[in-house]
């Protein structure tokens, strides 16, 4: 098995980082060269979504502060229009006659 050091794709930097620049589509020399390839993917998505995790951690505060401040928000223009919506009930109560015949009874034989 060829090591990735005695390899033309592979780049290793002085702190140890390891690039590779092989194409698994086209340019893999062994086998165990794919898993070496899949095994520095799958550290670069762990990485990314550890400084996702990072960042949402970070503005966590922020965003329950501009939560609570909407759902206030919302209240106050809920509250402020409250008598609208208790005048259109109190209309549509007028406008329907209480002797007004209903659904026709329901036939229980069936």
């Amino acid at each position: 098995m060829i090591q990735c050091k005695d390899c033309e794709f592979c780049e290793m930097t002085a702190d140890g980082q390891v690039s590779l620049k092989c194409n698994p589509f086209s340019n893999i020399k062994e086998p165990e060269c794919l898993l070496k390839w899949q095994l520095l993917r799958l550290d670069l998505m762990t990485r990314a979504y550890m400084a996702t995790i990072a960042e949402y951690k970070r503005i966590a505060p922020m965003q329950e502060k501009l939560y609570r401040h909407m759902t206030r928000e919302v209240d106050e223009a809920d509250e402020a229009d409250k008598w609208k919506h208790a005048e259109d009930e109190d209309v549509d109560d007028l406008d329907e006659p209480d002797d007004k015949p209903g659904a026709p009874p329901l036939d229980d034989r069936l």
